[in-house]
């Protein structure tokens, strides 16, 4: 069935109200307004601005009053904490990797005092950003996630996260976790054409970057880049989940978010 604009905000709103109750006495939103709005944010894309004006421009009546566009970014930063409530439970089988952010093209490297990212690889070619990495369970929902510049290594930047679920999952990875003086027993590293389970995480990862357009990001400070990809990894569990998991013939559940791109 498909979903006007208004119709999709205001479901989202409610499945957001759901886990997160409450209001600051100072504030004129409530908190799941400002993480519904937040997830808005993520899932349109795009620069601050743009975001701006195509909330105010539209949607202000679904959120009056709305406090101004600088203050309404700092309010993201300060309820980051609330994307806990929608990561996933672990499994007995998990898939981790990580994804490169572009934030900078890699010529401009090094114009600015102020650069947050920094010069790695991401998929055979070399970008200046961020790298996200994130622990899905055996139904392709985050479980954790964590972000660091694009030229740390994933084994000894992430290394948490596989310990953190050692004794709940086994976790598969790629080459890029091994390292000489870390073997955790619920680790299984996958050559390449090993073990198709992995292929899950790519499936995620495209439609992040298709709907999301997550790939690149317009970000000059360390802490929205961090809240704006907290804020997708939880989007994400909220979306593919939205009518519930269904099975086809053979019981394979096949993930979509194509449906709510704006």
């Amino acid at each position: 069935m498909t979903m006007n604009t208004i119709d999709f905000i205001t479901e989202l709103f409610c499945k957001v109200d759901d886990n997160i109750d409450g209001k600051h006495p100072q504030s004129n939103l409530y908190h799941s307004e400002v993480v519904t709005l937040g997830f808005l944010y993520a899932l349109k894309g795009c620069g601050q601005r743009k975001f701006w004006r195509w909330l105010k421009k539209d949607y202000t009546p679904l959120f009056h009053p709305l406090p101004h566009r600088t203050r309404l970014f700092r309010l993201f930063n300060t309820h980051r904490h609330y994307i806990q409530r929608f990561m996933a439970d672990p499994s007995i089988i998990g898939v981790i990797d990580s994804y490169g952010i572009e934030l900078l093209h890699p010529i401009r490297e090094g114009r600015s005092e102020k650069q947050i990212g920094k010069k790695g690889k991401s998929n055979k070619r070399w970008i200046v950003g961020g790298k996200l990495c994130f622990l899905l369970n055996h139904l392709g929902l985050v479980i954790s996630w964590d972000c660091d510049t694009a030229n740390v290594y994933d084994g000894s930047a992430f290394q948490n996260m596989v310990d953190d679920v050692k004794e709940q999952m086994v976790v598969f990875s790629d080459t890029g976790f091994e390292k000489i003086d870390w073997h955790p027993t619920n680790l299984r590293i996958c050559k390449r054409g090993e073990w198709n389970v992995r292929m899950l995480i790519e499936t995620a990862l495209s439609m992040l970057t298709y709907v999301c357009d997550f790939k690149r990001s317009r970000h000059k400070v360390w802490e929205y880049f961090v809240t704006k990809v907290g804020f997708t990894m939880a989007l994400f569990n909220i979306l593919v989940q939205w009518y519930g998991f269904q099975p086809d013939e053979s019981g394979f559940v096949h993930l979509s978010i194509a449906e709510f791109s704006l």
